[in-house]
């Protein structure tokens, strides 16, 4: 290998007021945020904000752009006297569902999908890895897939949903899975079949245009990249960066070498998705190669030894290893999210962790 994969980090945020209930005023803390480094965008609902570095090629230097595009968006918002919040779903109870951000698509969208798209505001992050063409995608998606239950687990940040413990570390991902185009994507034969499914959600409607082919590792429509899209928003910029290097692992180990690994049928990778988003980083989901269920840790590690010659040929290798030793220590954003609910009555609590704290 020359030189790393490029790669990038998309992060989605809710937009509160100072109690913590959603706002309606995300487009405005978007269009009022300092110049970036990437780009800051509007979302699906006005309650929402999201973030997208530029093209990155160290995991220090994604590191200083995630903290970088946060601080902007949660300034921004401290002008208007609102917080930005870190989790994959909302809190608190809320009287109703946020609206839905003006403009043609989301407008379609929202009359199309209805409910779907009226309650079920969701905040993930996404990471961009390059690849050398779309063939070579698919080849990767076929290979990586069996590995995204760990990283879900690994960023699981959405267990306190309405004022209450869902009983699952990442609700978003039951959340976001009722959409048609949702989910682990299959093990595809080639691209022409990865195009032909496609090419059948839109015949069907189950899409209204290619930007919503949801699942949880897909190719880029707009850039030449492959998409992980399995995760719940981090809850801090330290656990986005080390997923975005461990998914540059799993890229480039898939492009240097298949794994010799039995299929794994789409519904058995359903069902460890489904154990990964109930227990996440502090319980027991499915190993990725027999499928029984062992400690989330345990998987960890499997994943960084998988990756490991991938991490050390990118220079990554010390980052990541620092990375899930302070993860380990510090516990998953869902473990976190619990212990300030204490006894399921603190609220204000779980608000104060999630928020991203302004630029002093």
């Amino acid at each position: 290998m020359s030189e790393p994969l490029t790669f990038g980090v998309e992060e989605e945020f809710f937009v509160v007021d100072a109690a913590g209930h959603l706002s309606e005023r995300g487009g405005e803390v978007v269009e009022d945020a300092d110049e970036p480094d990437g780009e800051l965008q509007k979302e699906l609902t006005r309650a929402q904000a999201e973030s997208a570095t530029a093209i990155c090629h160290s995991p220090d230097e994604l590191l200083d752009q995630l903290k970088s595009l946060r601080a902007k968006l949660a300034g921004a918002a401290a002008k208007r006297g609102l917080r930005l919040l870190a989790s994959g779903t909302a809190p608190l109870p809320e009287s109703g569902p946020p609206g839905i951000t003006p403009g043609a698509r989301y407008q379609r969208m929202a009359e199309h999908f209805g409910a779907t798209a009226h309650s079920g505001a969701t905040c993930g992050c996404h990471v961009h890895v390059a690849i050398p063409d779309k063939e070579a995608g698919v080849r990767v998606i076929n290979q990586v897939r069996r590995r995204l239950p760990a990283l879900l687990a690994l960023l699981a940040n959405s267990p306190i949903t309405d004022g209450a413990d869902t009983g699952y570390s990442s609700w978003r991902y039951q959340q976001w899975t009722r959409w048609p185009s949702a989910g682990p994507p299959p093990r595809f034969s080639s691209l022409d079949h990865y195009e032909s499914l496609i090419d059948g959600w839109l015949r069907a409607g189950a899409i209204l245009d290619r930007g919503m082919v949801y699942w949880d590792v897909r190719l880029s429509d707009k850039q030449p990249t492959i998409e992980f899209r399995v995760t719940d928003v981090a809850a801090v910029p330290e656990d986005a960066a080390l997923l975005a290097v461990l998914a540059r692992g799993l890229v480039q180990t898939a492009l240097n070498d298949e794994e010799a690994l039995p299929e794994l049928p789409n519904e058995v990778l359903r069902g460890h998705l489904w154990r990964a988003s109930r227990d996440g980083a502090e319980g027991r989901i499915p190993h990725p190669v027999h499928g029984d269920l062992v400690p989330a840790p345990a998987v960890f590690d499997e994943l960084f030894t998988h990756v490991s010659d991938a991490l050390k040929a990118a220079g990554d290798h010390e980052f990541a290893e620092e990375g899930l030793a302070r993860h380990r220590a510090s516990g998953g954003g869902a473990q976190r999210q619990r212990d300030a609910f204490a006894d399921g009555t603190n609220l204000c609590a779980v608000v104060d962790l999630l928020a991203v704290p302004p630029p002093s």
